[in-house]
């Protein structure tokens, strides 16, 4: 019941502030979202014995999300700023996996957080689709895995998973996106729809076990725990935090 009530509060939530919310309000919740995830995140890691320096990868990882530009140059900078830091470190053995953790949680938080400004800014509707398909994907994958699942999809990651879950999620999300992105993308067809929406939904699956692996290689069940019934913000996002660059990267291919 009180996964079910967050997410009746969550949900209008977050279709006021895509659709309806100012562009201030919306940069300020992507900023608070990308917040909350990398202290999450860097909790996960301070359980794997692995400092990272919060309030550096929080600076660093706003003016990620906030830069003008984001290209490679920006994320070197930010690389040899952490590797600077690190070097601040009380046993210099421990630099470079202070170094990777923290580049790696800013550019998986923030990074995708600044794709989210970037489908907004497109269009409204395609955050909207990034964002939904994976409301669609958990839960045909929570019922049809309960109903019908018996392989497990990832025992050693996330024993509750199985493959007829996640098959059913790759059905219902494609569908889905086959209904919704043709209505409001008019020069995308019903096969492009359907190719992204699946190749979405898996990319989001990905990033619900890569974070579910992250947190059972810590030894913790949730990653915080701000949202009943959900766990924390990243527990929460975690799928999204894939399926928005994927989007992102179908708009503007990387080799352009």
């Amino acid at each position: 019941m009180r996964r079910i009530l967050t997410a009746l509060i969550l949900i209008p939530s977050v279709i006021y502030v895509i659709f309806f919310g100012p562009a201030l309000l919306f940069r300020l919740v992507v900023a608070a979202l990308g917040f909350a995830c990398f202290h999450e995140f860097s909790g996960i890691a301070e359980a794997q014995q692995i400092r990272v320096p919060v309030w550096l990868g929080q600076v660093l990882g706003l003016v990620f999300l906030l830069a003008p530009v984001a290209d490679w140059r920006l994320v070197l900078a930010l690389t040899m700023a952490v590797m600077l830091w690190a070097l601040r470190a009380e046993r210099l053995s421990e630099a470079i996996g202070l170094s990777a953790t923290t580049i790696l949680g800013i550019i998986y938080v923030y990074g995708a957080w600044r794709c989210a400004t970037v489908l907004r800014d497109q269009s409204p509707w395609w955050l909207f689709f990034a964002v939904s398909i994976n409301w669609v994907a958990d839960s045909a994958a929570l019922y049809v895995g309960k109903t019908f699942g018996k392989h497990k999809l990832a025992p050693v990651v996330s024993p509750a998973k199985t493959w007829e879950g996640a098959v059913g999620a790759a059905v219902f999300a494609t569908a889905f996106g086959m209904v919704l992105l043709p209505r409001v993308v008019t020069d995308l067809t019903l096969l492009q729809a359907g190719l992204l929406s699946f190749a979405v939904c898996v990319a989001g699956q990905m990033g619900d076990l890569a974070e579910s692996g992250l947190k059972r290689g810590a030894g913790v069940k949730d990653s915080g725990h701000m949202l009943p019934g959900h766990g924390g913000w990243l527990d929460r996002l975690d799928s999204t935090l894939f399926s928005m660059p994927v989007v992102t990267f179908y708009l503007y291919p990387p080799y352009q």
